[in-house]
């Protein structure tokens, strides 16, 4: 049995027992359905039009999956089920500010920017990067959690839907004290594209979640068109209260699916961030344990790992033979190292804009480096992982990844006998 206990507070222990408790007496109810919850949502919002119905589907796999395989503990099914019901109403009244506003239809995104790469390989930073430049914007958690009505609001001052965010993620904060160490959740920080597309129920969100390998699976094998479809339309629905220049938005995941990123956003620019694999795998199957051990009963660092250096070897090699046949698509890519952000973030900020034929301004260029100064790196203390916590062999790892790093000229970091294994 393995337990981040770093990550995992005595709230949730505490928790669990008052769950096993009421399970004993018969009064611990399990996670509901798919029609038990879309009744639940209708009920809380007196609406009923989820909009299309692309969305069944990947929900009646996610929550099947959780129930049969996630080996949720009591902790995990309540906030399971209070996060899915959050969708869900998320879901219907964006439905229905559409419907209000049908010029929402009419709003254009314009030339968007997408980093993708490898988790763990900057994409954070440079995307907290970006998202100073005031001509840029990207989704704010708040906002992807509880999306305002399309009006234009004071976007920080009495806000309720910001102030209910913020105190959800201080909850947060109590239940999982140590995970601000590997990744920092903050209501006003740029957020991931898999908080938007988590409301289509087909979303890396939740396999890094929940151990859901049937749902996985399935995932990988699914046309992501529709899940970008309502991508735009939860963009649009932001920029209709707020007119915005040029959005900034950030995926890993985004590696898998880029044919149907760009069928969306044919005029995108991809911001591709490479790093060491040996370097990014432990740090990823870090971060998966964390949250599985908030979630479920017990975690499980060797299925982790294979789980981890399968999936992004995968991922990395999607990439690789999308934009090999990409014709003119690849002058959309840019690729950026994380030893070249990390060495010189504004000089790699500076590059990518001239493959945008845009200046980096000085506005921009101060306010990017007062970011660099207030987020420095291990600001809440250093995330520490191996290779061997998770099975990983770094020999293995290496020639499982030997091509990515060849073609985007990485050094590996193959232990030698100048460099010993990490």
């Amino acid at each position: 049995m393995y337990h981040h206990a770093h990550t995992r507070s005595l709230f949730i222990g505490a928790f669990n027992v008052a769950g096993d408790v009421l399970a004993r007496a018969g009064l611990a109810r399990p996670l509901p359905d798919d029609e038990a919850m879309l009744a639940e949502a209708r009920a809380r919002t007196n609406l009923d039009d989820f909009g299309d119905n692309s969305f069944r589907d990947p929900l009646r796999r996610l929550l099947r999956a959780c129930r049969e395989e996630a080996a949720l503990n009591y902790f995990g099914r309540v906030a399971t089920y209070s996060g899915t019901l959050q969708l869900l109403v998320n879901r219907l009244r964006l439905r229905a500010y559409r419907k209000r506003h049908p010029d929402i239809a009419n709003v254009e995104i314009r030339r968007p920017i997408f980093i993708v790469g490898l988790p763990r390989s900057g994409t954070t930073l440079l995307h907290g990067l970006l998202a100073q430049d005031p001509a840029n914007r990207a989704p704010e958690t708040w906002e992807t959690m509880h999306p305002p009505p399309p009006i234009v609001p004071a976007r920080y001052g009495g806000n309720p839907w910001l102030a209910k965010a913020e105190r959800q993620l201080r909850w947060f904060q109590r239940i999982a004290p140590g995970f601000k160490k590997i990744h920092v959740v903050d209501a006003r920080a740029p957020q991931e594209c898999i908080a938007i597309t988590a409301h289509t129920f087909a979303s890396a969100q939740f396999h890094t979640t929940y151990h859901v390998p049937t749902y996985q699976a399935w995932l990988d094998t699914y046309d992501h068109a529709p899940c970008y479809r309502f991508h735009r339309h939860f963009l649009q629905h932001l920029q209709f209260a707020r007119p915005t220049a040029r959005w900034v938005l950030k995926a890993p995941a985004h590696l898998f699916n880029l044919d149907a990123l760009l069928a969306e956003y044919p005029d995108a620019l991809i911001v591709q961030t490479h790093r060491d694999p040996l370097r990014v795998l432990p740090s990823v199957a870090s971060l998966i344990a964390a949250l599985q051990a908030i979630f479920g009963e017990t975690v499980d660092p060797l299925g982790i790992g294979r789980e981890v250096a399968h999936r992004w070897a995968e991922g990395v090699g999607r990439a690789m033979r999308f934009r090999a046949a990409a014709g003119a698509a690849r002058a959309q890519f840019v690729d950026v190292r994380y030893d070249e952000l990390s060495r010189d973030p504004l000089a790699t900020v500076a590059r990518i804009y001239r493959r945008m034929d845009r200046p980096l301004g000085d506005e921009a260029r101060a306010r990017m480096a007062r970011y660099l100064t207030e987020n420095r790196k291990a600001k809440y203390g250093v995330h520490a992982y191996r290779l061997s916590d998770f099975g990983l062999v770094p020999e293995r790892e290496a020639a499982r990844f030997r091509s990515y790093c060849a073609h985007h000229g990485i050094d590996s970091g193959a232990p030698t006998p100048e460099r010993p294994a990490l």
